[in-house]
């Protein structure tokens, strides 16, 4: 960086969790793709990182997992005990090719679309039953009551657990996402734990008694000559849960949030839902990006846009910054529910690791968003909105929100 542009920067830390206390910062993301795209960035506890928030240089870092490698993890910190690696066991998200493409083949034919469209009907049922919920109170939490509640439903059921230990697990996830200095020391480390006696209790039944389920499927199959023993099943698992709740609670509520702040694009979401929908749960996908970022750790001595990067650097690709990147689309500060292209990277920019649940995702926010503004149209926030102190995950934590009671549907 030049002096000049050095003196009229924002100041840039994208690890202190107050950058996200409001959401993404996307005044600190603005600064850097103009002026420092590929942006060295200290480390407090460790070595540093090069944060990249070009959309361009996001797409080129995902589609190289030769250069850029998700071993030996996707998050800044190398957190141990964190579960994401067990002794020689590896969650398949840190895998490279060609073992991370066995695995994944393991659960890919759950998530494809021939494959999720038979469960269209069982979500919109669950919509209906969350919404049922909370529908004669007139008030209730977004997030908690009704956002977090679809995909902790739906992965419950499709691993074959009882619908209501999705509710507990996915509480775990949190904690375990949250920045270290905003919770107790050994919170990750517990929260990891007990996700994981859990799985082991579930594998252990499974075995015992296998259903028509995703669970028993993963226990039933070979990979590299093997089953799967406890810690493969337990490392899926904890992916399972982890990755399935994500998307779809912060995409709902950060959604259900930009459509608070924007009256004009709800107006005309909900005077068209049949045809708006669709492109619109694309922009709240770009708008929001849950996912904040992913890490990559570099294998060999490589350059990114001038900068020189040595192998075993961190290299952080911030899709909340290149989903607002002002090469790629147009007012890209302007939530635009009739937005195309939109050609947005929310579920990943293509490689490899692209999104398993990018396609069921889409399924579950559809039909609650098309549950709540249907039997709410009159839902507007009851309370200030508190957001997810989180540099990983974004979106609200807590949003009170306050309708006109309903009947339920049954």
């Amino acid at each position: 960086m030049t002096a000049a542009s050095t003196a009229t920067a924002p100041k840039i830390d994208l690890l202190d969790a107050a950058s996200f206390a409001n959401g993404q910062p996307h005044d600190q993301f603005s600064w850097l793709r103009e002026h420092d795209p590929v942006h060295r960035h200290d480390e407090p506890d460790g070595p540093g990182f090069w944060a990249v928030t070009r959309y361009e240089d996001v797409r080129h870092v995902a589609r190289d997992p030769g250069t850029f490698s998700n071993s030996p993890s996707v998050q800044i910190a190398d957190i141990h005990g964190d579960g994401a690696s067990v002794g020689d066991h590896q969650m398949m998200l840190m895998m490279d090719p060609p073992r991370h493409s066995r695995y994944r083949k393991l659960v890919s034919p759950d998530f494809v679309p021939r494959s999720v469209k038979p469960l269209t009907h069982r979500v919109e049922a669950l919509a209906r039953r969350i919404v049922d919920a909370v529908i004669e109170r007139g008030e209730c939490d977004l997030v908690d009551d009704l956002a977090g509640e679809m995909p902790s439903l739906v992965i419950a059921d499709l691993l074959g657990m009882p619908l209501e230990d999705g509710r507990e697990l996915y509480k775990l996830t949190e904690l375990i996402h949250a920045v270290p200095d905003t919770v107790p020391e050994g919170t990750q480390l517990n929260a990891a734990i007990k996700m994981f006696t859990y799985a082991s209790e579930l594998q252990a039944s499974k075995r015992r008694n296998p259903g028509e389920d995703l669970s028993s499927r993963l226990l039933a199959a070979e990979v590299e000559g093997h089953r799967l023993d406890e810690m493969d099943f337990n490392l899926f698992f904890m992916l399972l849960i982890d990755a399935g709740g994500d998307t779809t609670r912060q995409l709902v509520g950060g959604g259900l949030h930009a459509l608070f702040e924007h009256p004009e694009a709800r107006a005309a979401l909900t005077a068209d839902l049949d045809g708006r929908l669709d492109p619109a749960i694309e922009e709240m996908l770009r708008w929001v990006s849950p996912v904040v970022y992913m890490r990559r750790t570099v294998t060999t001595d490589t350059e990114l846009r001038g900068q020189k990067i040595s192998a075993g650097d961190k290299v952080v690709m911030y899709y909340g910054s290149a989903n607002r990147d002002e090469r790629v689309f147009t007012d890209p500060q302007t939530f635009d529910i009739t937005r195309s292209p939109n050609d947005h990277i929310a579920f990943g920019s293509g490689g490899p690791h692209f999104c398993l649940g990018s396609h069921l995702a889409r399924v579950e926010i559809a039909a609650l968003l098309r549950e709540i503004l249907t039997r709410m149209p009159d839902i507007e926030p009851a309370g200030p909105t508190t957001w997810l102190q989180s540099n990983f995950i974004s979106g609200p934590r807590h949003l009170p929100i306050r309708f006109t009671p309903g009947p339920k549907l049954g």
